[in-house]
This record gives structure tokens, sequence and C-alpha cells, in this order.
């Protein structure tokens, strides 16, 4: 049994607003053993194409390597843009050694309720991906019940958006405390995976079949896009 731990430790500023949850990046990035042009860092796989999303929605000339500049161009960009990474899995073992979020098994999660209350600025979560089995809402799901939390839901247009409602720790957040507030309300917002075993439930959408039959040319990438520049 593979024991797949999360190389890297949620990456939040004081100003952070937006937080990106995931589960776990592949298990080459746990035990060093990176592709050519994968990145040391949060969804740093070049087979995850989420920062070829974000460089194409911000006009960006990343770094695809195992070089340090890669990694400090990830990070400037997170903190200029006030976004923060959190993913929910602190570890998982695993039967067979790869990247499937299904094939994780007693997976011990990350308290992302304690950082949210830890950082008040966070207004929204982004969860790269929905609620199938072992995904970052999945799991979500389950940690927020220890918390007595439930989700609302906003919107049930993909991406699906709730929202959930935590109280003010005045010790954490003297600036809520100024204000008077007696409680947060944090949005969450299911983007579709961007992982490319998402690209045929992508292919099954009425939105994505409608905009694939006006313009042949559109493809998973450009939905993505289209998706993610709005939370992006």
């Amino acid at each position: 049994m593979f024991l797949h731990k999360h190389p890297y430790p949620p990456f939040i500023q004081k100003d952070t607003k937006k937080l990106i949850v995931g589960t776990l990046p592949p298990p080459r990035f746990s035990i060093g053993e990176l592709l050519e042009k994968d990145v040391n860092f949060c969804y740093g796989s070049y087979y995850n194409s989420l920062w070829l999303y974000i460089e194409k929605i911000h006009g960006l000339s990343l770094r695809y390597d195992n070089s340090q500049e890669a990694i400090d161009q990830r990070k400037a960009f997170l903190i200029k843009h006030q976004i923060g990474v959190c993913d929910i899995v602190a570890s998982a073992e695993r039967e067979k050694i790869d990247a499937s979020d299904l094939g994780m098994q007693n997976m011990q999660l990350r308290n992302v309720i304690d950082y949210i209350k830890k950082y008040p600025s966070i207004e929204t979560l982004l969860f790269t991906g929905g609620n199938s089995k072992n995904g970052p809402e999945y799991f979500f799901r389950k940690h927020i019940k220890e918390h007595n939390i439930k989700l609302e839901l906003v919107s049930n247009e993909i991406p699906r958006v709730h929202q959930f409602v935590i109280p003010v720790d005045n010790e954490m957040s003297p600036r809520a405390q100024s204000r008077g507030l007696k409680e947060r309300i944090i949005k969450t917002v299911s983007l579709t995976s961007s992982s490319g075993s998402a690209n045929r439930a992508i292919g099954s959408m009425p939105l994505y079949k409608h905009l694939k039959a006006s313009n042949p040319a559109f493809n998973t990438f450009d939905f993505r896009v289209m998706q993610y520049q709005e939370y992006l």
C-alpha cells in the first residue's frame, strides 16, 4: 500500500480572497520524480491544464519546467490576484500508484474551515471538480458535517454555486469585530475539473454541444477558459 502525502502546504496570504481547493497532485510530486515539464508547485503537473487556462485568460508567459523561476511566476500571480491554494486531502493510501481520485483510500483531510477562520479575507472557495466521489466538493461536504455547516444552493447552472455561513471568531477576525459582523458568508464554486479525464463529461454538456455546433473549432480547452475566466 502506497501512502500518498500532499507535498505542499497551503499557499495562503493575509489578503487572500479566493481559495482553490483540489485533492492531491499525482504521486510523483510526493516522491520527487517530476517530469521534465512539471513545475514543483501546486497544480504543476504537465497533464493538469489549470495553469494553461490561467495563462490564456491573463495573457501570461509561464515556464513549464522544474526551475525555481517557474515556481516564482506562479506564486507571484497568486499573490497579485489574492488567490490561494488549499487542497483538502492531506494524505491517502493507494493500492495502485496513480493520480485517480477514486483510487484513494483512508483519506486524511485538511481542516479547511480552520484555514477560513484563520484568514478572514477569504470569500470564495473554488473547487477543481464537482461532487463526484472523492472529488474536492465531495470531501468538503464530509468535512463541514463535523462543523455542523451545510451548503446552500445558490445556482444549479454549471459551474454550480453554493454558499455557507460560519460564525465570526472575534479573536481571529478583529476587522469583522470592528464592523460588528456576527457571521461570514462564504461562496463555493464547483468548476469543471482541469484534468483531462473530465473531457468526456464536458462533451456531454448541452452548453458545450451548442457552442461546438456554432463553432466546430471550439474545444474542451476553450470551454474551461470560458468558465474559469469569471473566477480566476
